[in-house]
């Protein structure tokens, strides 16, 4: 079949760097989201470390850390494994600490397919990495 907008695949390295930008700036958003939230998220208890302090701040931190990962296009292979990973975990917690992750359970699907989606194609256009 032919395609509709033959002109428009100048721009397919393009792709993977929208949906990084917009893994990105969900991140970004998660971190804003689980700030405001900090005093609760300390005072919730978890299955292995309890109820700690600090678990509000390294969730903030590895938010930001890897959505700035996305954004600039550095070791997105890398960090499109580990936020699958951590998606997996948060998919799963949701269910049990609802007010911890802002993004519904479809939301972090997507996510998830997404960073799969980043992890087949690369960064994209505008990146720091380079394909071997």
């Amino acid at each position: 079949m032919l395609n509709a907008f033959p002109d428009l695949l100048i721009f397919q390295t393009l792709a993977p760097t929208i949906i990084r930008v917009a893994v990105a700036l969900t991140f970004f958003y998660v971190a804003y989201a689980q700030f405001g939230r900090r005093e609760e998220i300390a005072q919730m208890r978890f299955p292995v470390v309890g109820a700690v302090s600090w678990a509000a701040w390294v969730s903030i931190i590895f938010f930001v850390v890897v959505g700035a990962m996305f954004l600039f296009g550095y070791a997105t292979q890398i960090a499109a494994v580990i936020t699958v990973a951590a998606l997996i975990k948060c998919f799963i917690l949701k269910k049990y600490y609802p007010r911890l992750i802002p993004l519904s359970r479809s939301s972090l699907l997507l996510l998830i397919a997404m960073c799969l989606s980043l992890l087949v194609s690369g960064a994209g256009a505008l990146a720091q990495d380079l394909p071997l």
